[in-house]
């Protein structure tokens, strides 16, 4: 049997775009997991407007905290809440034993476009950990930039070692 050049081209063209379809959906499920989100989780006004939930954006990763001696160290992905200038960008610190918050520090800034909504502009923190010869923090934000944050003198330093 004779396939014509435009009929296999045909049948080409349609094997591409059926794997491109359950590749696109396979990836979807994974990314979103088919999970909705909660109620706690769905904003106000959407839900007022009669719409569902509606993520803009993904929220911080999870990082875990560090214990260095007897102080915890914790990311706050939300200093909005909290009064401070942005989302993003803070770490504190707490007292092991007591539980109790010894300070907040900004490791970085935000610059916000007023063009744009501020909460896809949000660049949250998505590692940290204990460096391995010395009592510091190393940290990594979401666009990739990293930094060095001193506990005991709550300084921090850019690590332009790193293209950016």
């Amino acid at each position: 049997m004779c396939i014509r050049v435009g009929e296999r081209k045909r049948k080409d063209f349609q094997k591409a775009v059926w794997v491109f379809c359950v590749t696109a959906i396979a990836g979807g499920l994974a990314i979103g997991g088919g999970q909705q989100a909660s109620s706690a989780e769905a904003s106000p006004a959407k839900e007022a407007s009669g719409g569902g939930p509606e993520a803009k954006r993904l929220g911080p990763p999870e990082v875990a905290p560090v214990i260095i001696g007897k102080r915890r160290f914790e990311v706050m992905p939300w200093g909005k809440e909290r009064g401070l200038g942005q989302n993003g960008g803070y770490i504190a610190a707490f007292d092991t034993v007591s539980g109790k918050e010894l300070w907040v520090l900004k490791v970085y800034d935000t610059a916000y476009d007023p063009a744009l909504e501020e909460d896809v502009q949000d660049v949250f923190i998505a590692s940290m950990t204990k460096a391995l010869l010395s009592d510091k923090l190393h940290i990594t934000d979401e666009k990739g930039r990293k930094y060095t944050v001193d506990p005991d003198t709550r300084s921090v330093e850019f690590d332009w070692s790193i293209r950016h």
